[in-house]
């Protein structure tokens, strides 16, 4: 049933999407003539790996001039046209095709790194057990703003108590947190203790 709603939810969001995706892909295009989509790989569901994908907001090959992401809203790997998209979250709508092949849903942990994958303790293992998804649980609960443990935290917690309530407090808590200026998508790297 989650599977269903899932698709079915991210099509419809693909569609109502469709226009501002292509307006964000031109004005990507327009300002640098690279390409529009960013792919990485990113670890999912029982530590298999899939390709992510997003609206680029780096300049061309930012992943070999630094970590590969932003460390932060001043790096200068990013484009103007990205940091609006960055600071709307428009870069992360293409992951809704990520939802429809099945490699994320719209509700679970952020897809990770390989290399932070691998610094997980065992418990932290456990958010592999769920497919990683566009918003969560550490995303409503401020999560650039939280140190890198306390988020993997938050991130197990929702594996070991989901729930459709817990899952609907997301669905409710993503727009204020985007508007409101403590979601970050995808962003942020590790940071070891």
């Amino acid at each position: 049933m989650n599977r269903a709603l899932d698709i079915a939810t991210a099509g419809l969001g693909l569609v109502v999407a469709s226009p501002l995706l292509a307006l964000s892909a031109l004005a990507v295009k327009l300002e640098d003539g690279g390409p529009v989509l960013f792919r990485q790989t990113r670890v999912g569901r029982d530590g298999v790996d899939f390709e992510l994908l997003k609206l680029r907001t780096m300049v061309v090959g930012a992943e070999r001039t630094g970590a590969g992401y932003a460390v932060d809203a001043g790096d200068s790997r990013i484009t103007r046209v990205g940091r609006i998209l960055r600071k709307t979250s428009v870069d992360e709508l293409p992951q809704l095709w990520n939802v429809i092949r099945g490699d994320m849903s719209l509700i679970g942990p952020r897809p990770t790194l390989r290399y932070q994958v691998e610094r997980y303790t065992e418990r932290q293992r456990k958010r592999l057990a769920v497919r990683p998804g566009l918003t969560g649980w550490a995303q409503v609960h401020g999560r650039a703003t939280l140190p890198w443990d306390e988020r993997i935290e938050l991130d197990v917690w929702y594996v070991e108590h989901r729930s459709p309530l817990v899952d609907l407090k997301i669905l409710l808590r993503t727009p204020l947190a985007l508007f409101g200026g403590t979601y970050r998508g995808g962003r942020g790297g590790w940071r070891p203790s």
